[in-house]
């Protein structure tokens, strides 16, 4: 999915907008790799995240799958302090960064990310796929702000109708643990990122 692959390790920020250009969240990664599922980047424990008025710090280590079809995102956590194994972020256009997509100055940006460059974007569209381990399970979340901001932003009927289908297909393959959303295809990915032995960002703590 990247227009060149880049070294294992490279430092890379992916940055979410919302469907009317708004900033969204903004990631500090690295590149780790591809597979048949799609490109690959990592958060170590201790990497931020930010968005206008909010920042947040990782727990611990996780990977996200960024889909060659552009409509989501797998993140997979490991030791994470709630169980949240799994995340999905429905997305739309989710691709390779071009120079273009860099937001405009006055985003939040975190402090380490000055001059990394922004390899993925996407527009994040609310509805999300969650799995936790142990009782709670598996369940789509945020219908309420899906509600909400297809009609505050007038989301196409047409992307509408192939993001509810694809939140219900998805949480049936992660309730079925189909691969990639299987725990031996990320833990593969999550023992990459842990070999870099990255250290915390001492800003985020």
């Amino acid at each position: 999915m990247t227009p060149e692959r880049l070294p294992f390790g490279t430092e890379i920020v992916f940055q979410w907008r919302k469907w009317d250009g708004s900033p969204h969240w903004r990631h500090e990664c690295v590149y780790l790799g591809a597979d048949e599922w799609g490109d690959w980047v990592g958060q170590p424990g201790g990497w931020g995240s930010a968005r206008p008025g909010r920042t947040f710090t990782a727990h611990g280590p996780n990977v996200t799958l960024v889909a060659p079809s552009g409509d989501y995102a797998l993140t997979v956590n490991r030791d994470h302090p709630e169980g949240m194994r799994i995340y999905i972020d429905l997305a739309w256009d989710l691709r390779a960064a071009k120079p273009a997509d860099e937001p405009a100055a006055d985003v939040a940006r975190l402090p380490q990310s000055e001059g990394v460059p922004v390899l993925f974007t996407g527009i994040d569209m609310d509805l999300d796929v969650v799995r936790i381990e142990g009782e709670r399970g598996t369940w789509i979340d945020d219908e309420d702000e899906w509600d909400e901001h297809r009609v505050q932003y007038g989301y196409p009927a047409e992307v509408q109708r192939h993001l509810e289908a694809l939140a219900a297909d998805l949480e049936q393959r992660v309730r079925a643990q189909l691969p990639p959303f299987d725990d031996a295809t990320a833990d593969e990915w999550l023992d990459r990122l842990e070999t870099l032995a990255l250290p915390a960002r001492a800003e985020h703590l």
